[in-house]
């Protein structure tokens, strides 16, 4: 048995060298993106032979982009976009990788004070308001194919309501997200942390639920890059995926970490907001804006021991069943086909034995949703035709 720390001398020295040495990684500013930042600011990065350039971007379409025409090398990416490139939904096609899960949990669906203000302060009310009192509603979320599209969507529908006919949609970037409430042009959005809670601090909305109500220990933003990317750097890949794993263990492993954490990603640099919107649900500490606390366990997490970050063939997978109920895919793909062919699961485990992480013994895991329905990889086909609420 060689010695991990040999090892990881000889992969950034010899055959198993990385075979770039310096990567930029596209973000955007959010909570999530802090195991990437961590991993280039305490340099796990070095220990791998690489070094990684975090990039601030303006939007998922740009990361999208960048990462589709090479000018940048990976991304913290919606789990849903990276599906959606595959399979050429809404926009540019080419073969994507899936690298590993960055975080569990962390994002919300804010309900505008307005709407509070009116009563519709969860899904039922919410539902009830747009019964009695008719307008167009119009929801926020943060890219077509993306994670906060499918919570939004699937929230929405478990309460009764089609977002796709009972009221408009649109796609703001998740920085513009309070902005945008501000002046009134939503009455709700899905985003990731710190605009939830932001939102709350400046008075203008409040938390209708959290997206671990909805799937606890869901799948989020994942490292991303593509497949040509992999082919032609794989030993730069798993040395990526190792620094950032460690980053988000080093992130987990305890409340010095993470204070350290919220103060370098709510630098300008990075997150741009202040340490105190950060490092509350950080710690499980939540509120909803009308007075309610409460300390949530399912908060987000990006390593929880190492249950974060496996690349689950089945979480993939929900991602295009969801794809299909909405109508932005037209027909069933080969589901696990396709997610086979995104999820580097062979990659992530080279990086997990690095670092001693254990990994499951099943590329399928059995997921729970608010609506009671249970889902485990199995017959995807069947349950995207399930939902009684959904695009045809």
């Amino acid at each position: 048995m060689i010695d991990p720390a040999i090892r990881n001398v000889a992969w950034a020295a010899g055959s198993d060298a990385p075979e770039k040495k310096e990567v930029k990684i596209g973000f955007i500013p959010l909570t999530d993106c802090a195991s990437v930042v961590m991993a280039a600011v305490n340099e796990f990065d070095k220990k791998y032979g690489v070094k990684i350039v975090p990039t601030k971007e303006a939007s998922w379409a740009s990361v999208r982009d960048k990462l589709v025409n090479g000018d940048i090398d990976f991304a913290h990416v919606l789990y849903g976009l990276v599906y959606g490139v595959q399979l050429g939904i809404g926009g540019p096609k080419k073969d994507m990788a899936m690298l590993m899960n960055l975080n569990h949990n962390g994002q919300a669906i804010t309900l505008s004070k307005k709407l509070a203000d009116k009563g519709a302060v969860d899904g039922p009310s919410l539902a009830k308001l747009m019964q009695t009192d008719k307008r167009e509603y119009v929801g926020a979320q943060t890219f077509p194919t993306g994670t906060h599209a499918m919570w939004l969507y699937y929230w929405l529908g478990a309460h009764g309501i089609n977002p796709l006919r009972d009221m408009k949609v649109i796609t703001v970037p998740p920085p513009q997200m309070v902005a945008n409430m501000r002046v009134g042009n939503m009455d709700m959005y899905c985003v990731g942390e710190p605009w939830n809670h932001r939102a709350i601090a400046d008075g203008i909305g409040v938390t209708g639920i959290t997206t671990q109500d909805i799937w606890k220990d869901h799948p989020e933003k994942v490292l991303g890059t593509t497949a040509d990317f992999v082919k032609q750097n794989p030993n730069t890949c798993r040395a990526v995926t190792t620094a950032v794993l460690e980053a988000g263990r080093w992130i987990d492993a305890g409340l010095q970490n993470k204070n350290k954490m919220a103060d370098v990603i709510s630098q300008q640099a990075y997150v741009n907001t202040s340490r105190d919107v950060i490092i509350d649900r950080i710690l499980g500490r939540y509120q909803n804006g009308m007075g309610k606390t409460w300390d949530d366990a399912n908060h987000m997490k990006f390593f929880n021991d190492g249950a974060v970050n496996y690349p689950y063939l089945s979480d993939g997978m929900w991602f295009l069943t969801q794809h299909r109920r909405w109508g932005l895919l037209k027909s069933d793909p080969d589901y696990l086909a396709v997610a086979k062919q995104v999820n580097q699961t062979a990659i992530f485990k080279d990086a997990a034995a690095q670092l001693k992480v254990t990994v499951p013994k099943s590329d399928l895991r059995s997921s729970k949703f608010l609506d009671g329905v249970t889902w485990d990889g199995s017959a995807p086909a069947k349950y995207a035709e399930s939902f009684k609420i959904r695009s045809a």
